[in-house]
C-alpha cells in the first residue's frame, strides 16, 4: 500500500499570499509530493489521467488552499469535478481511492472565534467544509478534520506563524505514517484546536 503524501496546493494569487506560499515551500522539508495546481495548469487544462495516477500512487491527499467563500479556489473545485470521476472515485468500479485519507490544510481571513455557532460565520470551519468531507466519504476515503491557520494576514505580526509552520511539518510527517488516527482525532473540529496540533489520542 502506498504510504506517501500528495500535497495539492491552489492559490490563484500567490503574489498576494500571506502564508500559503510559505507553508507550501515549508512542506518540502517533509519530502512529500508537492503539486502547485495553478502553476501546472494556468489555463485550467487539467490532465485527468496524470492526476488520477498521482492519486493511485499516494495514500494520503492534502488539499492546501485559502478558504474562498466557504469553499476552495476555482481551480481546485475544477480539479475535484474532473479528476474524481464516476468509475474512478465513486460509483460502479469506482474504488481507486478506497481506504486512502483526505485532509484540508487551509487559511482563513477571519479569526478562529468567527467559526462557531455564536461567531460571524455561524458554524465551525469543519461544518462549512462539509462538502469536501462528503466527497471523501463518497470516495470511501477517511476524512481528517481541517488543519487551519486563522487570521492568516496577521499571523506573522501576531507571532503565531512559526508555531503553525512547525505544526504543519509535524503533521506532514505523521501523515506519511499509514497507521490510522484515533476516533478522538477524527471527530475533532480541527487538527489544531487552539493552535495545538492534535494528531494522537490524548495529545
Amino acid at each position: 500500500m502506498p504510504s506517501d503524501v500528495l500535497l495539492l496546493f491552489a492559490h490563484p494569487r500567490p503574489d498576494l499570499s500571506a502564508c500559503n506560499v510559505s507553508l507550501f515551500e515549508a512542506a518540502a522539508d517533509a519530502e512529500v509530493t508537492r503539486v502547485d495546481l495553478y502553476g501546472e495548469y494556468p489555463r485550467h487544462d487539467i490532465d485527468v489521467d496524470r492526476e488520477q495516477q498521482r492519486l493511485r500512487d499516494h495514500h494520503t491527499v492534502v488539499l492546501q488552499f485559502p478558504v474562498y467563500w466557504y469553499s476552495t479556489p476555482p481551480l481546485m473545485k475544477e480539479w475535484i469535478d474532473l479528476v474524481l470521476e464516476y468509475g474512478f472515485a465513486y460509483g460502479v468500479g469506482g474504488d481507486a481511492l478506497a481506504g486512502k485519507r483526505l485532509v484540508c490544510a487551509v487559511t482563513t481571513g477571519a479569526q478562529a472565534n468567527a467559526y462557531s455557532a455564536e461567531g460571524m460565520h455561524g458554524h465551525s470551519l469543519r461544518e462549512l467544509l462539509r462538502p469536501l468531507e462528503r466527497t471523501a466519504v463518497l470516495c470511501q476515503m477517511t476524512y481528517l478534520p481541517p488543519f487551519a491557520l486563522f487570521s492568516a494576514q496577521r499571523a506573522a505580526a501576531e507571532g503565531v506563524f512559526d508555531a503553525h509552520a512547525a505544526n504543519w511539518r509535524a503533521l506532514l510527517q505523521r501523515l506519511k505514517d499509514p497507521r490510522p488516527f484515533s476516533d478522538a482525532v477524527l471527530g475533532a473540529d480541527a487538527l489544531n484546536p487552539d493552535g495545538r496540533l492534535m494528531i494522537e489520542e490524548g495529545a
